[in-house]
């Protein structure tokens, strides 16, 4: 079997609902792309059926039993085996179109990583649009990737350290700003890929005023994603009657 050239790390806790949905369109996604990749799930401690579904999937299962993001994207990035590394998220839909040019990007030489603007997958619900335009306004704004979706080169990982496993939430905004800084004395950019969007789970949108909060909260006062407390909202998971977007 050859090494592959990429690896998409999917960190995942309690996601049984949406792991499968996740995986068949990653798959239509990778079917695109001529160099071989592979697919590492990270079973994050969940309590459901997380892990036995993505065995079933036929996917490269990790455990981490430290419930913690930045811990569990970790995890998964030392077992992955390609020179470009894709982080997404276990509610995320990623088109093929966007996973292209990220690679793309990547092996042109001239990029060290970046992000994606992102859309809920109900853009009907209360505060979606304003929300959305809001949240992607700033990932361009300020350069940094959504969690949802975060792709970059193995080096870079490595000489940055990774996420930092000492907060709790918005482990994605260190790492950017950690990926901006190696790549500008290397004449590196990082991009954020405007079109198309990747689609993820609109359950944050049960918490709209927390959600913004949190959002505000990760950009200018940091200091507060070191007290798992305040980083709630990242850990709750709530029932949903779909088992699909």
């Amino acid at each position: 079997m050859s090494t592959p050239t990429n690896s998409v790390v999917i960190p995942a806790f309690n996601e049984e609902k949406f792991l499968h949905d996740t995986w068949q369109h990653l798959q239509r996604a990778m079917a695109t792309i001529e160099e071989p990749g592979e697919v590492i799930i990270v079973d994050n401690n969940s309590t459901d059926r997380t892990g036995e579904i993505a065995r079933d999937l036929g996917a490269h299962v990790v455990f981490e039993p430290v419930n913690q993001i930045a811990r569990a994207r970790n995890a998964g990035a030392r077992q992955a085996r390609g020179e470009f590394l894709v982080f997404l998220d276990a509610d995320t839909r990623l088109p093929a179109d966007l996973l292209r040019k990220a690679l793309a990007r990547l092996a042109a030489g001239d990029c060290v990583g970046g992000g994606g603007q992102f859309s809920f997958e109900s853009m009907t619900r209360p505060g979606a649009r304003p929300l959305l335009k809001f949240f992607n306004w700033l990932m361009r704004t300020f350069k940094l990737a959504a969690g949802c979706f975060v792709y970059c080169l193995r080096t870079a990982y490595d000489e940055t350290g990774g996420f930092d496993e000492k907060v709790y939430a918005s482990e994605e905004i260190w790492f950017s700003r950690a990926l901006r800084r190696w790549g500008k004395p290397r004449g590196l950019t990082f991009d954020i890929i405007l079109d198309p969007p990747v689609v993820t789970s609109s359950r944050k949108l049960d918490y709209p005023g927390s959600l913004v909060l949190a959002i505000i909260v990760a950009v200018f006062f940091p200091f507060a994603l070191y007290f798992r407390p305040l980083c709630w909202l990242w850990y709750k998971r709530m029932p949903r009657k779909s088992e699909h977007f």
